[in-house]
């Protein structure tokens, strides 16, 4: 006799087979002898489960689980028809199975609800650490009792990770690369963007970066601080800080002779912290930084003794004496021969010393003194005439304080004429005589009385 496809091929009680059915596993249909609509519950189920815990996390979601589980259980009572006597293993196997599965589900869903809770208290102190911890317990069959649960420590796994890289990169910023500052921050504004609910967690990796801030090397946090300015989130810490580490940056710049930077961070301070309580140290810092690059323009120019750049474009150093009564020490450059029987006294090579930079060119004959006549060997009736004469040597003596030209003159130095006889030298084998002008002969204190008026006042 032909039986239509949805009457049961055997009978059972419709309670059973419900039962049967809400373990998801399709056991009523298989009490009723109907394995195609059980493989079909079940694989149902399956892809219900793969979707809910893959593709779809949601609440919703899970109301169509619920569904699909009521519908089963409902399908499965009005499938056994009228009820039936039932058949005692009916009521052993449905229950075996049913009942497991139900308390399983049960027991991992207030398991979920245990992590989930954990997590959000963890997500709420910012705490990362915990929340991960928490995280490690999450197995597939918590994912598949609570999806919605499981998504959200996802996204807390995930911002986790996100967070751990941007203190990485702000550990690298610490060390004065904006590159790393930029990744940091950006990775932190993702997080605050992308994952909403994660915002503490964030601030804590921020509050973290900005605690180790005033801990770092000056001219480090100048650097930071230089990119911070523009940060909201940094504004107070970069405020507090910020002053006392261009100051010390530029002390440290300054002390490793860097007086051009140095008087950039000093500067600094000045224009975007007048009223710091370090702006007094940024205004002589200032000070210290110019008067170090003029001396370092200064032996830079007078570094050529032979022919020092400083006598064709003398600049200013602002920190030495000005010139005036006294001794006034100088550098002397050129006609050593002369320049260096000067007083020790008198001399210096350290302009930060030095009053003055003397300029002296080649010496030639000056004033004349004395004509005196000498035997001539090859001509003994024909005496030979010799004029002696000051030393005449052209200086410029330029104040280093101000750079300014002091003295443009021409110093003659004397000393005596006349000499009993005189050395020359002849060539050839003619002695044709000595030369018809020459020096006189300067004593030291010849060459200081010359001099004297010129450092002396």
């Amino acid at each position: 006799m032909y039986e239509p496809p949805w009457v049961p091929v055997r009978r059972a009680s419709p309670a059973a087979v419900a039962v049967g059915n809400a373990s998801f596993l399709g056991v009523g249909y298989l009490l009723l002898g109907r394995r195609g609509l059980a493989v079909l519950n079940s694989v149902g189920t399956v892809v219900l489960a793969v979707l809910l815990v893959t593709a779809f996390p949601t609440a919703w979601f899970e109301i169509v689980v619920l569904v699909w589980w009521a519908a089963g259980i409902v399908h499965g009572w009005f499938l056994a028809g009228p009820p039936a006597r039932s058949r005692w293993r009916d009521w052993v196997v449905a229950p075996a199975v049913a009942v497991p599965v139900l308390v399983v589900a049960a027991l991992l869903r207030f398991d979920a609800v245990s992590i989930g809770r954990d997590v959000a208290d963890a997500r709420d102190s910012g705490d990362c650490a915990k929340a991960e911890k928490a995280l490690d317990r999450v197995w597939f069959g918590h994912r598949l009792a609570d999806a919605p649960l499981a998504a959200a420590g996802d996204a807390t796994a995930e911002a986790c990770g996100r967070l751990r890289t941007a203190a990485e990169a702000l550990a690298g910023g610490l060390r004065g690369n904006t590159g790393q500052l930029k990744t940091g921050f950006d990775t932190l504004a993702g997080v605050r963007t992308d994952l909403p609910g994660h915002e503490r967690m964030a601030d804590v990796v921020l509050d973290g970066f900005l605690a180790e801030l005033p801990a770092q090397n000056p001219c480090d946090l100048a650097v930071d601080t230089d990119w911070l300015r523009s940060r909201h989130e940094a504004a107070a810490v970069v405020d507090r800080t910020r002053p006392g580490a261009l100051v010390a940056c530029g002390d440290t710049r300054l002390a490793a002779g860097d007086w051009q930077n140095a008087g950039t961070r000093y500067q600094q301070v000045l224009d975007q912290y007048p009223r710091s309580a370090v702006a007094a140290r940024a205004t002589d810092g200032v000070q210290k930084a110019k008067v170090a690059g003029e001396l370092a323009n200064v032996r830079r120019l007078l570094s050529n003794t032979t022919a020092p750049e400083y006598c064709t474009k003398p600049p200013p150093y602002s920190a030495a004496p000005p010139y005036g009564k006294g001794t006034n020490h100088a550098i002397f450059s050129g006609n050593d021969d002369f320049t260096n029987r000067l007083p020790a006294d008198w001399r210096v090579t350290d302009p930060t010393k030095a009053v003055l930079i003397v300029c002296a060119g080649d010496d030639t004959n000056g004033t004349a003194v004395r004509t005196c006549q000498y035997e001539n060997h090859t001509f003994p009736d024909l005496p030979d005439d010799v004029t002696f004469h000051k030393i005449a040597i052209p200086l410029k003596a330029y104040e280093l304080r101000t750079g300014k030209l002091v003295a443009d003159t021409k110093v003659e130095i004397g000393g005596t004429s006349c000499p009993p006889s005189v050395s020359y030298t002849s060539y050839g084998y003619t002695d044709l005589g000595p030369p018809s002008d020459m020096p006189v002969d300067a004593s030291d204190a010849d060459v200081r009385a010359a001099f004297a008026s010129l450092i002396t006042r």
